[in-house]
């Protein structure tokens, strides 16, 4: 197969942006929050332009200490990403939020980079950080619906035992819609890019099949993690 891939010229990334467009204008017209909306969309153009230079010198890296100082800055984000949406919020609902996504993160990155797919060195960045990110991303969103269901229920006076089974099975909605949904109504991310780089369907399905075994994994014992912590510290005391 044709290993190249095409350039997206900046003509091409502005087209890219018409059906976002439309939509930020039909909330701008529906006073909808366009402007949270615009917000979000120039923050992701900056963050993943300024991150793209970033991962050339992060790829050219040789030594563990940059990769890992990458991994922990990314569970500090995610964790303060994930925690986000509880009202009034307390320290305590943070570090249980990183404590969660780090231990149900870092043991699926662990499995998934050494003992599946055996990276070497075991810092490699070209590896270690995308899969990281997927993974991180995952618990953490994981988390915060969790956290925010569980909040919830417990507000509405259920026991903490139906208020940790109705939390968790909320946060698991997402990926478990993805495990029905993938191949038969979208291909996803990893997958796509596998393929238009030239990489053989079947080896790119391989690999989807790892990401989404891990995606459930992780997002699982994490949100699981957080439950029990939140538990523990009172069952109703989140924030």
């Amino acid at each position: 197969m044709d290993a190249s891939v095409t350039a997206i010229p900046v003509a091409g990334l502005a087209i890219a942006f018409i059906p976002s467009a439309i939509v930020i204008g039909i909330m701008f017209f529906w006073s909808a929050g366009a402007q949270t909306s615009l917000y979000a969309t120039l923050r992701m153009l900056v963050q993943l332009l300024l991150i793209g230079y970033v991962l050339v010198y992060i790829f050219a890296a040789d030594h563990f200490a940059i990769i890992v100082s990458v991994l922990v800055f990314m569970l500090v984000v995610a964790s303060w990403i994930a925690i986000r949406p509880v009202r009034n919020t307390q320290p305590h609902a943070y570090f249980y939020a990183l404590a969660a996504i780090a231990v149900g993160g870092i043991l699926t990155l662990a499995l998934v980079s050494q003992a599946v797919i055996g990276i070497q060195p075991w810092f490699s960045p070209r590896y270690l950080v995308p899969l990281a990110g997927m993974i991180f991303a995952g618990s953490m969103n994981a988390v915060s619906l969790a956290a925010e269901r569980f909040q919830s229920e417990i507000e509405r006076e259920m026991s903490y035992l139906e208020a940790r089974r109705i939390a968790l099975r909320a946060a698991l909605i997402p990926i478990t819609n993805s495990l029905f949904a993938v191949g038969l109504v979208a291909l996803p991310g990893m997958m796509t890019g596998q393929i238009l780089s030239g990489i053989s369907p079947l080896v790119a399905a391989k690999y989807q099949i790892v990401v989404m075994t891990m995606l459930f994994g992780a997002s699982g014992i994490s949100a699981a993690l957080y439950l029990v912590l939140a538990g523990r510290s009172g069952h109703h005391k989140i924030g």
